[in-house]
């Protein structure tokens, strides 16, 4: 018996690809750390597959779908899965995977990193010093920023990563309100955290972060009405996805004042060219899309990635279904080939 085909569009790390061999299945590996396929390349190496693992670099739409009659499942190395055509996914009984939960400490930790660094200065700090700056003697003024004892937190999006946002920052003494689509009673409780309105949480927060996954429905949430909503002392964290901001108009805003500043892990056109108007700002942190990047957090995504594919293809119901409907399209003892 032929054993089942898969494709791994980029190498993660060992422990996936591990469970991938130790499953018995045939991998077809992009033998790159870097580069992902280009979409030439995927619908090839697609056609005569069971499953893929890909990365949220690789847009899996209808047209992918169609180069590859065989396909049962697309797993994905990301929390997010707005580069998967998941409507279209469902109508052919292909079950679409991700990985929440595993790397929630790593990106929560990032954000505390990104709320600290914005605030403090820690990045203008350290190019003053590589540029030869620190020329003058120690004043009141130099590099000053706001503490966080006693400001206020606005944390949009109190799923997973937001929750945790909000507990570990609970030792910096500040004031904790939230929006999300759904009022979360037990989190209020537990972390003594306050529901309101987007509009209030704008108006209120010292800090906004934004921890939502990109849908219709959140792209381009923050524009240039919700930025004026802001203080003009405010500052917006943004560890989620680009598209949750309105580029353009954050750009205005951290160009005219009406926000102190920004930290930003995630970008509407990702690589970021070096020329973009962010890069040219002094009042914006800039990170690569490295939120997750901690060892621990990148092995248990390929882990969790490698084991939702293996048992959708055992006719398992896999740890972490995005389109559960999917079971009444196609039920997973018709998708069983291991």
């Amino acid at each position: 018996m032929a054993k089942p085909k898969v494709y791994v569009t980029r190498i993660i790390p060992e422990p996936g690809l591990q469970i991938l061999r130790e499953a018995g299945l045939e991998i077809d590996l992009h033998e790159s750390k870097e580069w992902p396929p280009s979409r030439e390349e995927l619908i090839e190496h697609i056609k005569d597959k069971d499953g893929i693992l890909c990365l949220l670099t690789d847009k899996i739409d209808a047209e992918v779908m169609d180069a590859a009659p065989n396909l049962k499942v697309i797993s994905t190395y990301s929390v997010g899965f707005d580069h998967i055509d998941v409507e279209a996914a469902t109508k052919r009984g292909i079950y679409v995977t991700h990985t929440p939960g595993v790397l929630t400490d790593a990106v929560a930790e990032f954000t505390v990193g990104l709320l600290l660094a914005i605030t403090r200065r820690i990045l203008e700090a350290d190019k003053v010093i590589r540029e030869g700056k620190w020329d003058k003697p120690w004043n009141p003024f130099f590099l000053t920023g706001p503490e966080l004892k006693g400001k206020t937190l606005g944390i949009v999006g109190l799923g997973r990563i937001g929750y945790a946002v909000a507990k570990k920052v609970q030792g910096f003494e500040m004031k904790i309100i939230y929006y999300d689509i759904r009022r979360n009673e037990k989190a209020e409780k537990e972390l003594g955290i306050q529901y309101v309105d987007l509009e209030t949480l704008l108006k209120e927060s010292d800090f906004v972060s934004l921890h939502v996954p990109l849908t219709k429905e959140t792209y381009h949430l923050i524009g240039e009405k919700e930025l004026k909503l802001m203080k003009p002392t405010a500052y917006l964290i943004n560890t989620a996805r680009g598209a949750v901001v309105d580029t353009e108009a954050l750009v205005k805003a951290l160009k005219e004042g009406w926000i102190a500043g920004a930290a930003l892990d995630v970008f509407e056109q990702e690589p970021l060219p070096p020329d973009h108007p962010l890069t040219k700002l002094d009042n914006v942190v800039l990170a690569p899309h490295i939120a997750s990047a901690t060892i621990e957090a990148r092995r248990r995504m390929a882990e969790l990635a490698a084991k939702n594919l293996v048992a959708v293809l055992k006719g398992e119901m896999p740890p972490a279904l995005v389109n559960p409907e999917v079971v009444n399209v196609r039920p997973l003892d018709k998708v069983k080939v291991l």
